[in-house]
């Protein structure tokens, strides 16, 4: 009986997929031991310069705490270093983004061959949706749902479409199953993940990620369903009215800005305008006046005057609950990474520390604006040190709940100050 252990670095989407691996390995008969494995298997991330770091750290830390074990390492900083890994890191197992579903049948050739396998693809463009079967990786009460891969967009600053290769959509029927599968299975919240949530649909027929989130909301049992990530240009009238009218469609729409300067939107080659981004959000929080609207934001890009950090400031204050900050991150292989006026690490963590501290004021403000309403919570963990239980409500506001609970279950409450 030979044994197993993964490890992830990066997005839910890498952990989603190492989760499908790991059940396909004990349906093969492998047993799951972190100890003492015969197989590891490694998702890698690329998305930043210390992702990458963190990748190659991690493979060979894996080699030298197993030596006898097969190495087995996938992912998006392989599909981008594959020579590198190939010739200085040696593991037995090297994929890139496709090919997830060989994992099983190298492994077992390697054990029994002790011999190295490769198999990359470099045309990332020409990769299909890689169907993984039902599965999902889940964090305790929340399971998340992969419904595509891959992005068209190619803004200048992100090496991801390069590695995960282009936008596509998985079958929606196989979505629906999956989600009946884990509704059966007491699930309590399923969370819709991807490279780029709300573009699914775009290369199927008369399909659209509002009619997928229609048809997820009408399965019977699902409690809640919540978007992971989702653009501004893509969120029609059709789902801020399945926000408003559905009650098992969360109140939280988590929407990347990136930059809130105009001049910075155009470096960056988003397709969008400051001036229409505020609009947008007026718009929906006019007609869902409880919704939680939280984002991702990049400082010191490439030029990114004091200005250009100022309209994003402002923009945040105008428009977010919640912020994200992630300090612009060199990135070989983009456009942004050849462009001049790099901005130093210095600037780049003051930046990133007032726009943490408006994060912080932001959300104490929306907080407050629901003492005293009964707001109904799932119970996601028992926190020891705090001796409290813990979880989200829909709006995805974090409450901490000192009375007996239990994990799994909705619990209704007076929300108090000292619970968010």
């Amino acid at each position: 009986m030979k044994t197993f252990t993964t490890y992830n670095l990066g997005c839910k989407v890498n952990a989603y997929e190492l989760s499908a691996i790991s059940s396909l390995l004990l349906k093969e008969g492998f047993v799951e031991d972190n100890n003492n494995p015969d197989v590891v298997i490694i998702n890698t991330c690329s998305v930043t310069a210390t992702a990458d770091q963190k990748s190659r750290q991690h493979i060979r830390k894996m080699q030298k705490l197993f030596p006898n074990a097969v190495i087995a390492v996938m992912g998006c900083y392989s599909q981008g270093n594959y020579k590198f890994i190939e010739e200085e890191i040696k593991p037995t197992i090297l994929l890139g983004t496709s090919h997830r579903t060989d994992v099983v049948d190298l492994v077992k050739k390697a054990l029994e061959t002790k011999e190295n396998y490769t198999i990359i693809e470099e045309n990332t463009r020409g990769f299909e949706y890689e169907e993984l079967g039902i599965t999902s990786y889940t964090e305790n009460v929340r399971a998340f749902l992969k419904i595509q891969d891959g992005c068209n967009n190619f803004c200048t600053y992100c090496i991801v479409p390069f590695r995960r290769g282009k936008m596509r959509s998985r079958k929606k029927e196989n979505v629906i199953n999956e989600a009946k599968y884990l509704v059966e299975q007491g699930y309590q919240e399923i969370v819709l993940s991807g490279i780029h949530v709300g573009g699914y649909g775009q290369d199927l027929e008369n399909c659209s990620f509002s009619s997928l989130v229609e048809e997820l909301t009408n399965i019977n049992g699902l409690r809640s369903i919540r978007i992971s990530s989702i653009e501004e240009s893509e969120i029609d009238d059709k789902l801020i009215e399945l926000v408003q009218k559905k009650d098992n469609l969360a109140k939280h729409l988590h929407i990347p800005l990136q930059s809130g300067s105009n001049h910075v939107l155009r470096m960056m080659g988003r397709k969008y305008t400051r001036e229409q981004f505020i609009e947008r959000i007026k718009q929906i929080k006019a007609l869902v006046p409880d919704v939680m609207i939280s984002g991702d934001v990049i400082v010191g890009f490439p030029q990114e005057t004091e200005q250009d950090f100022m309209d994003s400031y402002s923009l945040c204050e105008e428009c977010f609950d919640m912020l994200h900050v992630f300090p612009y991150s060199m990135r070989p292989g983009t456009a942004a990474a050849r462009m001049d006026g790099q901005i130093s690490p210095e600037v780049k963590k003051e930046r990133s520390k007032k726009l943490l501290e408006l994060s912080d004021r932001l959300y104490a403000k929306y907080a407050n604006r629901f003492i005293g309403q009964d707001v109904t919570v799932l119970i996601e963990k028992y926190d020891e040190k705090q001796q409290a239980f813990i979880g989200h409500t829909s709006n995805y506001l974090e409450v901490k709940i000192l009375k007996e609970s239990k994990v799994g279950e909705y619990k209704t409450v007076k929300l108090q100050k000292s619970m968010v």
